[in-house]
């Protein structure tokens, strides 16, 4: 448990670093880190968690239970086989994918970041700002010249 404990306090101080989350969880019980985006009104930590999985990791990201439903969170709960290195590594990775989606227009556009607009009527479709599509060909041309690099089909 130390050991864990010591590689939380690792990632810990890599996600402090990068400036751009509140740490949630505190430094007692089960070696958890749960944190949220200081600003989610370009991105969300649900993007977050999507592109990180390009990289191989599972950090889900998901919100809090009722009262508190408006605050949107990622959780890393580190094991036994999760090493200094891999904590040093998931930090960058999260950094990285900070900075990506800082490149790329926001698909926010109502203050509930996480909450798709439902249609009035079964088959009407909803609408998508300009922005919302120019997002959406963004993401989707980086992913297909990422798989392109990495030899994907």
């Amino acid at each position: 448990m130390e050991n864990c404990w010591a590689n939380a306090r690792t990632l810990r101080k890599g996600i402090e670093k990068i400036g751009r989350f509140n740490i949630i969880s505190k430094d007692i019980g089960v070696p958890v880190l749960a944190f949220s985006l200081k600003d989610s009104s370009k991105h969300t930590v649900f993007e977050i968690s999507d592109e990180l999985r390009k990289y191989g990791w599972i950090v889900p990201a998901y919100t809090m239970p009722p009262d508190a439903e408006k605050i949107a969170i990622l959780r890393v709960v580190v094991r036994e086989d999760f090493n200094h290195g891999l904590a040093e590594r998931l930090a960058a990775d999260i950094d990285r994918v900070v900075k990506l989606l800082d490149t790329l227009p926001s698909l926010n556009t109502t203050n509930a970041a996480h909450v798709t607009p439902i249609p009035a009527e079964p088959n009407e479709k909803v609408k998508k700002s300009e922005k919302e599509t120019q997002r959406e060909v963004a993401v989707y041309w980086k992913r297909f010249v990422e798989g392109k690099k990495l030899g994907a089909c």
